[in-house]
Parts: C-alpha cells; structure tokens; sequence
C-alpha cells in the first residue's frame, strides 16, 4: 500500500474513534489560553475528581494550539494515571487520542499502534464496532469535555450524562456530571436541576463541590435555611476549596453578604491568579456596592471608587477570556452608573456583535441595553426597539419573562399618557399575545384599531 493510501486509510479508521478529535468541542479559538488555564485549574484543585478526562481534554487543547509534543506529554500522564486507577474501558479515549497526535505529526506507524491497542480492546469488550465502545463510560468522558468548553456544549453534555445515568442510575460520579449539566441548563426557572443535584449529593456525600451546587439551587427557590446548611458544610471541607469558595462567594453576594463573598474570593485568587471566573465574581461584587452607595447620599466618592474597582475586575476578565459576553455587559452597567456612557456603549456593542451565543443569554443581552436606553439615555424608542429584538429570539428563560415585563410595563405607561396611542395600544396587545393572554391581546388590537378610525375618519 502506498504512502498516500495508508493515510487515508488511517484516517478514516480514525474518523471512528470516540474521543477528544470526534466530539465536536466548540470553543472560541481567542478563548483556547483561559481554556487551558480553567483545565489545568481543575486538575490542580478539584481533588475529588479523576484527573484523567482533564489531561486528555488538556492535550486536545495543545493539539489545538500547535503544541502536539506537549499534548503528547499530557496523554502520557494520562494514560499513566488511567492505568494505576484501572479505568479500563476510559483507556479507549486516551489511546484514541494518542492515534489521532500522531497522525497529525505524520507518524502513521504510530498512530495505527494506537489504534490497534483500541481495537484488541473493543474485541476484548466485545463491542460491535471495531474502534469505538458506546457504554456509560464513554458518555460520561464526552459529557465532562463537552462542560468544560463552555455554554455551546451544555446541552450535548446534559444528553451525554443523562445516557450514562440511565444505564447506571446509582453511579456517583455519572450523577454529579448530570446534575452539574442540569444546572447549567437551568434557565427557565423549571427547577430540572433541583432533584439530579439532591440525588447527586445523596451519592457523593464528602463531596462539597457538588453540595454548593445544591446550596446555589436551593437558595434560587427561596429554600434559604437548608441552603445554608450545605453552604457551612461546604465551607467546612478542605478538599476543592479553591471551587468552593468561588461558588460560596457567588452564594454569599446574592445574599447580600459582599464582604463575605470578597473575602471568599480573594482567597481564591491568590492560588488561582488568572482566573477570569474570579476576576469577573470579583467585578460583580463591587458592581453590588456601587449601586448600593449611588442611592446613599453624600457617598459619591465611594459609588466613584467602587465602580473603578468593578471595571477593573470586569476589564481583567476579558484580557484574560475575550468571548466572556457578560463581563462586557456588566462593565458597561457600571459605566453607565458613572456616566461614561461612551465607553458604555462601545462594550454593549461588543456583547450585542457576538456570535454563537445561547438564545437566553441574547435575550438577557438585548434586555440590559433596552434597560440602558430607557433608564440612563432616556430613549423609550430604543428601548422598546431592544426589547422586541430580544423578543424575537425564541426561547424560554427567564430573560425573556423580564423582557416582557420590562416591555409590559413602557407599553402601559406610554397608553396611560397618549403617546402614540395606537402604535402604543398595539404594543400592549402583542405583550398580552406573547403572554398568552389572547383575549387581553385581542381587546387592544379592537382598540387600536377604533383610535385609528377615530384618527383617521376616512379610514
């Protein structure tokens, strides 16, 4: 066989791999260094977890940025620690990776080694196909990468681990991938992450990573006693502290315990310096303070010092994570609170000119700057323009409730005061009809269309 047919034919055996190279990982290649950063992070502190999918995940980044010798070191580390732990079937992504390195350093040899090495192991296994194995296993590999990468990836990973729980419904860790996917789906005040997450913690129960999760959960639905009963159990754990105090602190600032939680945070950063996730909790602790002192008075130096302080924060997360869309959004509130509206502006725009966002975060996005124009430049037009625009993005969230209540409530003010009384009324019957209250909505539009006539007689 020629050298050109071998590699294809190494190629298209691993076109058949289930592993990093095949799953279809999506990330911003502006966000590959805070990737890398948030992985090694992970291996470092999070020591109730395996660290074997991180190295894997580890080198696929490498690969990615062109650095496949180091990526080849972080599979050998993994390979090394899924042996010593006998993961068995897990071994199947390492290797697969490993074939996949080696293809693309042009050592075919090596990489069909690999792929030999997962193809006595699926005969060993008994799998049907001959490079790859669908078991529980693999889904929970697939679903841990897939989190990692970000927000585009939630909702494969969620169906990734919901396979792996409903082959074995009592696996601890399958049930900590699930309910940590479920919460971060969780945006449309369903409550689909509260009982995975009890579930999860019932099956990890020296695990304070997940019981922080379910402190966040609880505390959404103002089940606060018991939330504050996992947050000190938590808190009181030395494993994973630098994840729980980052978690704890968020806890803590929606409590309204600023303090607290920039203590919390602070102690984080001092092992985890570049971490745009602390930089940005950090940011929206002192964003809380400036509003809180803008309505104190004699107290504008402070609102003054804090919003310098937020920006700060909000500008070094996205140094360090450029596609971090509400870190712009955030830093653009405070400068409004600031009256630097210009720059406000300018990060709004770079928000609104994102791509490949979910549809809940568009809709909050669209929402804020509405909110902007209507509260700080005073342009109710705007604003209503922004608010439909986020309307129009079809998906169920909370942000979509505010948007209709924010729209609710410009519409209802602008009939009760005759500004363009028809244009006005029809706005309220589209809210009412986005509502689902049909026949509220059906009742505008009859108005709407008599203030026409009564405008217009000849109509």
């Amino acid at each position: 066989m020629g050298e050109n047919a071998r590699a294809i034919q190494v190629k298209e055996n691993l076109l058949q791999l289930s592993c990093h190279f095949t799953w279809n990982l999506l990330f911003e290649a502006s966000d590959i260094t805070d990737l890398e950063m948030r992985i090694l992070e992970e291996v470092k502190f999070l020591d109730i977890m395996s660290p074997v999918g991180m190295h894997n995940l580890l080198a696929y980044v490498r690969h990615r940025k062109g650095e496949n010798e180091e990526a080849l070191q972080s599979l050998r580390k993994a390979e090394a620690l899924a042996q010593k732990e006998q993961l068995g079937k897990k071994m199947l992504v390492t290797w697969g990776n490993c074939a996949w390195v080696h293809y693309h350093m042009g050592s075919l040899a090596e990489a069909q080694s690999y792929l030999d090495k997962v193809e006595n192991t699926c005969k060993d296994f008994a799998s049907p196909f001959r490079y790859r194995m669908e078991c529980a296993e693999m889904d929970c590999e697939e679903g841990w990468a897939l989190l990692k990468c970000g927000g585009q990836n939630y909702r494969q990973a969620l169906a990734c681990f919901a396979k792996a729980v409903e082959a074995e419904p009592e696996n601890p860790e399958y049930s900590i991938g699930y309910a940590v996917a479920a919460y971060r789906e969780d945006f449309d005040d369903n409550n689909i992450s509260l009982e995975p997450i009890r579930k999860a913690v019932r099956l990890n129960p020296a695990d304070p990573y997940i019981k922080v999760y379910l402190a966040l959960k609880l505390q959404d639905i103002g089940e606060t006693d018991e939330a504050e009963r996992h947050i000190e159990e938590a808190l009181s754990s030395t494993s994973c502290q630098t994840y729980v105090f980052r978690y704890a602190a968020k806890y803590y600032r929606k409590k309204g315990c600023i303090d607290q939680a920039l203590q919390l945070l602070k102690e984080a950063l001092a092992s985890s310096g570049d971490s745009s996730y602390l930089h940005y909790q950090i940011g929206q602790c002192y964003k809380h303070q400036t509003i809180q002192l803008k309505t104190e008075p004699g107290e504008q130096d402070s609102m003054e010092e804090k919003a310098q302080l937020a920006i700060s924060e909000f500008q070094k997360t996205v140094k360090l994570r450029p596609t971090f869309e509400m870190a712009y959004v955030c830093m653009a509130e405070v400068q409004a609170e600031i009256r630097k509206y210009k720059k406000a502006e300018a990060n709004f725009k770079i928000a609104l000119d994102m791509q490949n966002l979910r549809g809940h975060i568009k809709q909050d996005i669209h929402c804020r700057y509405g909110s902007y124009q209507q509260f700080h430049k005073k342009s109710e037009d705007k604003a209503i323009t922004y608010y439909l625009k986020g309307l129009k993005i079809e998906e169920k969230s909370y942000a979509q409730k505010k948007l209709l209540i924010a729209l609710e409530k410009v519409a209802e003010r602008r009939v009760k005061q005759k500004v363009r009384p028809v244009e006005s009324t029809s706005l309220l019957g589209l809210v009412h009809k986005l509502k689902g209250n049909m026949q509220e909505s059906l009742m505008c539009y009859e108005k709407a269309l008599r203030l026409t006539g009564e405008m217009n007689p000849e109509f």
